[in-house]
């Protein structure tokens, strides 16, 4: 049996260059198991670390079907920053879950033998990923791959977003593009742990899907009443702090402003996050409108994990386990092979980051 995993490289020439690369099928040392993959999401953070320098609208394919390779050219003003990459073959896939087919002779690796696992720890777009058997997370039986293969990235960082409110003294919380997976968990969870969630999104069918899902507080930033009904919203909740997953325009800038508007926001101190850079233009931000008592940081997941400490990581991820095909469960749009992933059609779609997109691939097709 023959591995095949996809990986990029930056050329001489300034490009990027995606491919699979084929090799002898992995061997593991006694604590470590063999995975045959069969489920690995394409996160938001994938395409950020995979594509990110690169220009997409000068990507083409220059390989076949069998064997395809991806060629886009990255920017003059780029080239300086990607130049310690030049001609490294990198492998990607940031979280995925499978079987494990093959183990090694210590009694944590053997244990897992013919489990479904997921796991977390890059080089998850491949065929079979090799892996100590401590980082491998069990799923709970009759628990697919597909199901679990979201289990590391999304579910705690909505558990994340809900306890770093309350350890900063905060008592509900804003969410932006929340119409996305990790929105639609974020809205089950707070309905569950009692929190009052004020939801943005930029769509009415986004608006439709998550009243569905029983939220309250929905506002449409593409109406012209938005940052009245923004105002509202947060007046009622009384929602001091947000987390964003856009970045750039005025939406952050409009949030804070929203929550100094408010007779709570404007008395306590109101905090915003940045988690996603969804858009990659500027941030605009007229701080004269915040307040006296405001603050905008990045919110990072490895953080709040070892603010926690480790009993209650585990505590955690035996949560999203229990509850991984219910609170925390995914959806996809696509599921395609490592052949399909690699193409431009399918490309232009994943790296969009589009509410409803989300791609799946799975190396077994």
């Amino acid at each position: 049996m023959e591995n095949l995993q996809l990986k990029s490289l930056v050329t001489a020439e300034g490009n990027l260059e995606l491919f699979l690369e084929s090799s002898t099928f992995p061997e593991c040392s006694e604590d470590e198991v063999i995975i045959e993959v069969q489920a690995a999401p394409i996160n938001p953070s994938d395409v950020l670390m995979i594509f990110g320098a690169a220009d997409l609208s000068t990507a083409k394919a220059v390989g076949t079907p069998d064997d395809p390779r991806i060629r886009a050219k990255i920017p003059e003003a780029m080239q300086k920053a990607t130049a310690a990459r030049v001609g490294k073959a990198l492998p990607w896939g940031i979280e995925g879950a499978g079987v494990v087919i093959a183990t090694g002779q210590s009694d944590v690796a053997k244990v897992l033998m013919g489990k479904t696992v997921a796991v977390i720890g890059g080089s998850m777009y491949a065929r079979y990923r090799v892996i100590a058997a401590k980082d491998c997370l069990s799923l709970i039986e009759g628990t697919t791959p597909r199901e679990g293969a979201s289990c590391f990235v999304n579910p705690p960082t909505v558990i994340g977003m809900v306890e770093t409110m309350r350890m900063e003294g905060h008592s509900a919380l804003v969410h932006t593009a929340a119409a996305s997976n990790l929105g639609q968990m974020l809205q089950k969870h707070c309905i569950i742990e009692g929190v009052e969630l004020v939801n943005i999104v930029r769509k009415q069918e986004h608006v439709d899907l998550l009243k569905g899902l029983g939220a309250r507080h929905v506002c449409n930033s593409s109406a012209p009443d938005f940052f009245m009904n923004l105002t509202d919203a947060l007046a009622e909740t009384k929602a001091t702090t947000a987390f964003d997953a856009i970045g750039g325009g005025d939406l952050a800038g409009q949030i804070l402003a929203a929550m100094n508007a408010t007779r709570h926001g404007s008395s306590n101190h109101t905090q915003l996050y940045y988690y996603g850079s969804l858009d990659s233009s500027p941030a605009i931000l007229n701080h004269s409108s915040f307040g006296m008592s405001w603050g905008i940081g990045r919110y990072q997941l490895g953080s709040f994990l070892q603010k926690i400490g480790a009993d209650a990581a585990e505590k955690l991820k035996q949560k999203v386990v229990s509850e991984i095909t219910s609170t925390f469960a995914s959806s996809y749009t696509k599921e395609v092979s490592l052949q399909e992933a690699l193409t431009v059609e399918a490309i232009s779609v994943y790296t969009k980051c589009a509410t409803g997109e989300k791609y799946l691939i799975n190396p077994g097709l």
